[in-house]
This record gives structure tokens, C-alpha cells and sequence, in this order.
């Protein structure tokens, strides 16, 4: 029975009702009536439920669906801008006791060199890090209670909180790793962390557990209900997704909004993040194999359609997409992009070998950080290396409360526009710095509140100066 505030993970990702959604959606597909109502409705930017928002993605007239990028790039601007947060996974280990078979760390893979990186090899990769520009981290880790211990994440988030390296520091750690236990998400907590990260892979129970057939991961309660947990243990933000092409995507798409709203309905805020990978090539992967895969053109609209369904919550692509994705997508809802990324055990103080294949997945887009800071200026937005929510305690539902009231953007605008001259200043080409120093000049006298405007001013003049980590 399907039920929204459960903690029982089949009655929020109720299998019959999520079935019932998608026959809803297929038999509403050119139901103008019901699309415009629900579109003149999203306009309020309070989000529709995962029901309407299964029309929407089903919707075959090319008007409506004009109108539905129309309104998803307009509610993206209302709460985001043109402000886009970068960031860069640092894969810790790949040992991993789990069978996954779209994943090469499965433990019956004896192909792939398992590596685990020492504190003193994480120094390195942070400092590595930190000399690109980058200011916030995903930590990554295959499942191994012996070789990943949780006593080891914490010390791996002390060893990169601690390092700073000429004027660059890991402002914001969130960790991606397996499921686990509320005393651990405690710890994670009392250790610092940002956003922890979860995604699902797939919500239809028994693709899951034919996908997982092996290992604690198997377990789909356990895993579902991870987030549940996460935030009994008191972290505040949490990040959840699918992996596109392991399953339909029509399935996937209703789970993931219907675990957003259990969220929302059980534990009072919904997800910090949502993000929206496809199944990669990989060591011993062949994503061929998966039967499901998705277009371009379903990506993209799934895109849109989340952001008019979740409008305060931030949508992550990553480089397992092409340049030309990204930025097909990033008009549409996305807010935040990884750059200059490796998905291999370290690979940031110096390039892996050609005979260690540690990557988890093959990156499509391979420019460095510098050159995707470049392009995401000529293409208008503000890249943004803002770590300040996060440390002023502005999470969960503080956070929320101020994106939904709008006041947030006084925080936000002049907060991207600091970190980003932070960034010109002491790691980027002299063309990437041209062009940043245009992006500021032009958005400053877009910064509404005049008391925020020239204290943001004053800020930038001291940056020039030699200060740094300025922030609202």
C-alpha cells in the first residue's frame, strides 16, 4: 500500500502505484487539458507531484513541450541564475565486497588493479586538487567493512580538511559511499561532511536485487531507506539518483520523485541534490548489455522535467556526458558539473598508468578545469566554487526556507561572483581570466540588495589585494 511517510521502503516506492503512474502518464500523453492545467500550476515553482510530472514526460505534443522548456529554463533562473557549482570526485578505494554487474569494482572482477589510497597519497591528491582551483569534493569508495572502514572515511575528510596549499583549500567534503548505519551517519556528521550521497541505481525492487546479486548492497530495503537513516543521524542535506539505462527509465524517473517526496513528507525537506548519470563504458562493463539505455533527447527532457517538478533542489550532470550534452542541459535545470575529473583510485597528483585500469566508469568530457570554467563563461554562466551554506549552516531546511522565499539569490549571486575571482586570481589562464573579469562586471549591478552590492564590491577589491574566502 502505497504510503508517502512510510519508512518502509516498499510502501514509499510503492510498485503498483509507481505502474499505476506510468499507465496514468501513457493515457494522458496528448491530454492538452491536464498539461497546460499542470504547467499553469508549476509555474507557482512549489513543484507537482511525481503523477503529473509522469504526464509531463510522456507529453507528445511538441507545443506543450516547447512550453515545458520555456518554464523549466525560467524556474531554473528564478532559483539558480546563471550560477553553476563545480566540483571534482576523489576516489578513495575500490575495493569493494559487493556483485553489481553494471559496476567494474564487483569483487569477482580480477581484472582491475585494486588500489586504496594512504593519508599520505590523499594529501597529494588534494593538494593536486586545490592547485586546479577546486574548493568541493565527492569522496568515492567501493563497500569493504576491511579495507573501507568507517574509521577510514573519517580520517581521509580530517587529512583533506586540513590541507592547505598556497591559497587553496577543500572548503566542502560530501561523501558518496555504501549505505550504512545511523551511528555512522553520526560520525559522518560530527566529521563535517556536506551532502551525503546515495544513488539508488534503480528503484524497481527486483531489477535491484538482480543487478545487486550479491553483497550487503543486495539488501533493498536497507539501501532504499539509507537516506532515512542519514538524516536521523542529523545530516541535513542528502543527494539521491538513479543510473539511467540500467532499468526503464519511466520506472526510475516516478521512483526517484516519489523517494523526493517521502523525504519531504517524512522527515521535512526534500533532497539537496538529484543526479542523473547513464550507464558508462567501464572495465569489464559493456553498457550495451543494458537494454534500457536512454537518448539524448529523453535525457534532456527528463532533465527539464525534473527541475519543474523539484525547483529548489540542485541537479548534478557529471563529465559521463559530452561537452555537447552538458551544455544542451544545463539551460534546462542542471546547477551543478564536475570539471577536470578522474574517476580512477587518485589520478590527480599524477596520471595513472596505462596497465592500472582503477576508473570506476570512462569520463566523456576529458577538458581540464580550467577549460570548462572557460567555456561555461562563454556560454554566460557564473562558475561558482561556493562552499558558503555549508559553513554558515544554512542546510536542510534552513537552506530550503531561503531558496523557496527567494532570498537566497543575496547569498548566492555575490558568493559565486567572490569565489569566482578567487579562482581567476590565483589559478586561471590568462584567457579564462579576461573573460571571468567581464562575467563580474557584468552581474555585479545584478546583485538587487545595495547594501549586499557593496559589500560584494568592497570584497572584490580585497580579493585583488591578496585576502581570500570572503563570503554572506
Amino acid at each position: 500500500m502505497y504510503n508517502r511517510k512510510s519508512e518502509k521502503a516498499t510502501e514509499f516506492i510503492d510498485d503498483q502505484e509507481v505502474l499505476d503512474t506510468i499507465a496514468y502518464a501513457k493515457e494522458n500523453k496528448s491530454n492538452r487539458e491536464l498539461i497546460d492545467n499542470i504547467l499553469e500550476r508549476a509555474r507557482d515553482c512549489k513543484g507537482v507531484s511525481h503523477r503529473e510530472a509522469a504526464v509531463l514526460l510522456e507529453c507528445d505534443l511538441d507545443d506543450e513541450n516547447e512550453k515545458m522548456m520555456s518554464l523549466a529554463m525560467e524556474i531554473k533562473q528564478k532559483f539558480y541564475g546563471n550560477r553553476i557549482v563545480m566540483f571534482a570526485p576523489l576516489y578513495l578505494s575500490n575495493y569493494c565486497i559487493n556483485g553489481c554487474v553494471y559496476c567494474p569494482y564487483h569483487h569477482k572482477n580480477k581484472s582491475i588493479p585494486r588500489k586504496k589510497l594512504s593519508q599520505e597519497e590523499i594529501a597529494r591528491e588534494v593538494i593536486a586538487l586545490q592547485d586546479m582551483g577546486h574548493k568541493r569534493l565527492a569522496l568515492e569508495t567501493g563497500e569493504d567493512p576491511i579495507n573501507n572502514p568507517i574509521e577510514y572515511i573519517l580520517e581521509s575528510i580530517k587529512t583533506i580538511y586540513s590541507i592547505k596549499h598556497k591559497n587553496g583549500s577543500i572548503r566542502r567534503v560530501n561523501v558518496n559511499i555504501a549505505a550504512t548505519t545511523v551511528e555512522n551517519y553520526s560520525k559522518l556528521k560530527d566529521a563535517g561532511i556536506g551532502t551525503y550521497i546515495l544513488f539508488q541505481e534503480t528503484y524497481n525492487k527486483k531489477s535491484y536485487e538482480e543487478l545487486h546479486p550479491t553483497g550487503p548492497k543486495h539488501d533493498y530495503a536497507y539501501h532504499t531507506e539509507a537516506m532515512d537513516r542519514a538524516m536521523e543521524g542529523g545530516i541535513d542535506d542528502v543527494g539521491v539518483g538513479v543510473l539511467f539505462g540500467l532499468n526503464m527509465y519511466r520506472y526510475d524517473f516516478v521512483g526517484l520523485l516519489m523517494h523526493a517526496e517521502h523525504l519531504e513528507a517524512a522527515k521535512g525537506v526534500g533532497p539537496h541534490t538529484i543526479s542523473v548519470p547513464r550507464i558508462r563504458p567501464a572495465d569489464d562493463i559493456n553498457p550495451d548489455e543494458f537494454t534500457d539505455g536512454i537518448s539524448d533527447d529523453i535525457f534532456a527532457k527528463i532533465i527539464t522535467v525534473l527541475r519543474i517538478a523539484v525547483p529548489y533542489t540542485g541537479i548534478i550532470v557529471s563529465t559521463r556526458e559530452s561537452k555537447k550534452t552538458r551544455e544542451r542541459v544545463l539551460k534546462l535545470g542542471v546547477s551543478q558539473v564536475s570539471g577536470g575529473s578522474r574517476t580512477s583510485v587518485g589520478g590527480y597528483d599524477e596520471p595513472e598508468p596505462e596497465d592500472e585500469k582503477t576508473a570506476q566508469f570512462d569520463v566523456d568530457d576529458r577538458r581540464t578545469l580550467d577549460e570548462v570554467v572557460n567555456w561555461l563563461l562563454s556560454c554566460g554562466y557564473i562558475p561558482s566554487f561556493c562552499t558558503a551554506c555549508y559553513r554558515e549552516g544554512r542546510t536542510g531546511d534552513r537552506f530550503m526556507k531561503l531558496v523557496k522565499s527567494g532570498q537566497i539569490v543575496n547569498c548566492c549571486q555575490p558568493n559565486a561572483l567572490m569565489t569566482l575571482k578567487e579562482y581567476l586570481e590565483d589559478y586561471a589562464s590568462e584567457d579564462t581570466k579576461k573573460k571571468g573579469e567581464v562575467t563580474i562586471a557584468n552581474e555585479i549591478p545584478r546583485i538587487t540588495n545595495e547594501k549586499v552590492r557593496a559589500i560584494a564590491l568592497e570584497h572584490l577589491r580585497e580579493l585583488n589585494d591578496g585576502k581570500r574566502d570572503f563570503r554572506f
